[in-house]
């Protein structure tokens, strides 16, 4: 990560910190900058295979975002699995397997397609893209301008 984007991030940080904080009672306590989610985007993967992708999804957000854990670290994402009943031995083994690699990789491909280089990033409508963190009154407009677009039925 260039030096210059990590002092951006950590200048903004007490500002956003206090954001979820008041205005949407979020606690952050975020992991280090500069790992790989690369593991966690496979095992993502993996999760939703085994119909578990939402609480595997929820489970690693929590990971890094309120106990600030290196979602990078294998290790933590076989506690994760495990936490929501997945088989640990066998989300280790899949994390490995290049069928879900060739997913992350198609996902990666379709986020380039659209023009997104990082995250967050929403598509509204396949219309509209709100890249970055936004408050939540940019992303009412775009709601708002979507159901203005939308005929009557």
């Amino acid at each position: 990560m260039p030096p210059e984007y990590l002092a951006r991030i950590k200048s903004t940080e007490p500002r956003l910190l206090k954001i979820a904080r008041e205005q949407y009672g979020l606690e952050l306590n975020r992991g280090p900058l500069g790992v790989s989610s690369r593991a966690a985007l496979v095992g993502t993967k993996v999760a939703e295979a085994q119909g578990k992708g939402l609480q595997y999804h929820d489970a690693v957000f929590r990971a890094y975002w309120q106990r600030a854990n290196n979602i990078g670290d294998v290790d933590v994402l076989l506690e994760i699995a495990q936490s929501i009943g997945l088989e640990r031995e066998a989300f280790r083994a899949a994390l490995q397997d290049a069928q879900y690699e060739a997913q992350v990789e198609a996902d990666i491909e379709e986020a380039y397609h659209y023009g997104l280089t990082g995250v967050p990033a929403l598509i509204f409508g396949s219309r509209y893209l709100v890249s970055g963190a936004q408050p939540y009154e940019v992303l009412r407009q775009v709601v708002e301008k979507i159901e203005a677009a939308e005929p009557e039925a």
